[in-house]
């Protein structure tokens, strides 16, 4: 069984690629930078009607399958000898889907997606400078939620241990570097977790892979 990852290298698709390298299982890559505009081909398109990343297609399916919180959590329930999804405890598997809910739909729809994409949410282009100052206002509330959930030294951001929610919110501790935070700084838990994250094999082997490191 052959899964093949639709991904633009450093995008939350990334917390994807992570868990698959994480799993141990076959997959193949292909490359879709949304940078150079790849998402809206005509090509990708065809495959992915929403135009963007990450999609996976799996073996025997007609279609791919989208959304990142569905995704990781098919491939946690289709492999859950990988831990990466606890299914033997219902609060433990409550709170990633809580964690992972949270991270796509505010995090990252609402505080990245009005920084980068303020078009969302108004056509009026005097409209887009309110959109970005309340993104970042957005980021920098979560970001303090983030820092204070792991402030009192607990290991990981679910108390059964690593699951799929580290490696996306890794990406966002990338993207905070990007908006040009001092990740280091101001989130020292944080980035101690961030750091046992990258300290995994499978982690470093989807750095090297997609070009990036912790710090952007």
């Amino acid at each position: 069984m052959t899964y093949r990852l639709y991904y633009s290298p450093g995008a939350c698709s990334m917390a994807v690629h992570i868990v698959l390298n994480e799993l141990g299982v076959d997959f193949q890559l292909e490359r879709v930078p949304v940078s150079e505009g790849a998402t809206l081909s005509a090509s990708y398109t065809a495959i992915n009607p929403k135009a963007r990343v990450p999609a996976l297609g799996i073996p025997g399916e007609a279609g791919v399958l989208t959304e990142l919180p569905a995704i990781l959590t098919y491939l946690g329930r289709r492999h859950p000898e990988g831990g990466l999804l606890p299914t033997t405890n219902a609060l433990d598997e409550a709170r990633c889907h809580e964690w992972l809910a949270w991270l796509a739909d505010w995090v990252h729809g609402v505080g990245f997606g009005g920084i980068w994409r303020p078009g969302r949410f108004s056509a009026e282009t005097a409209h887009f400078d309110g959109i970005r100052a309340s993104g970042r206002r957005t980021i920098l509330d979560s970001f303090g939620d983030i820092e204070r959930h792991f402030a009192d030294g607990r290991l990981w951001a679910v108390p059964c241990g690593y699951t799929m929610v580290e490696p996306f919110m890794l990406v966002f501790y990338r993207w905070g570097n990007r908006i040009g935070l001092d990740m280091r700084r101001h989130y020292p838990a944080w980035t101690a977790v961030s750091e046992r994250v990258v300290a995994r094999p499978a982690v470093r082997r989807t750095f090297e892979r997609e070009g990036v490191s912790i710090d952007g």
